[in-house]
């Protein structure tokens, strides 16, 4: 009988991808402007990260940023991140809607934010274009000094590569639609 093989979780493949390319996590951290704390959590799989902090790993890590989010169950994927979810303080998590995307430029997500909660960090920053749709609920998106308040069927268009934040300023979980455009 064949034995099945398990998929590596995102933690277990980023660190893979990091020890093939024989980096440290302080190198990485360097190249991200991520904490050894945060990466080293991201491994273990006690934090999901945000979106662009995958796009940032994948460039650190020389690989498409599909390589960070294929290969493990969407049902055992799901039940994690439910888990992720109780256990960090961020209150942020995401699905992935085009999991074909591949080497592709657009790719999109479904972006849950518990209510009245920030995403952690200093902001995320990345090359390209973002698209944002309220689909549920209320959203700040604070973009360089700019601050963007958005209400269901609201939408923003802006460049990524501006330091941006999001936040959920409102009494209810929002639930936004998220395409990335990255060159």
């Amino acid at each position: 009988m064949a034995r099945k093989v398990k998929p590596q979780s995102l933690g277990q493949r980023i660190r893979r991808l990091r020890e093939r390319q024989e980096m440290s996590l302080e190198t990485v951290a360097n190249m991200t402007g991520q904490s050894l704390e945060n990466l080293a959590l991201i491994e273990k799989d006690e934090m999901i990260p945000p979106v662009a902090l995958l796009l940032t790993l994948s460039r650190a890590l020389e690989v498409d940023s599909g390589e960070l989010l294929k290969d493990e169950d969407e049902a055992e994927a799901a039940e994690r991140r439910v888990e992720a979810v109780k256990k960090r303080t961020d209150h942020y998590s995401y699905r992935v809607l085009t999991p074909e995307a591949g080497h592709r430029h657009l790719k999109g997500f479904l972006v849950t934010i518990d209510p009245t909660s920030d995403l952690e960090g200093a902001g995320y920053q990345h090359e390209g274009e973002e698209f944002v749709y309220v689909l549920k609920g209320e959203a700040e998106v604070k973009v360089g000094q700019n601050l963007n308040q958005l209400k269901t069927g609201d939408s923003l268009h802006f460049n990524s590569n501006l330091v941006h934040t999001l936040r959920n300023p409102g009494e209810e979980t929002a639930e936004l639609l998220v395409v990335l455009f990255t060159p």
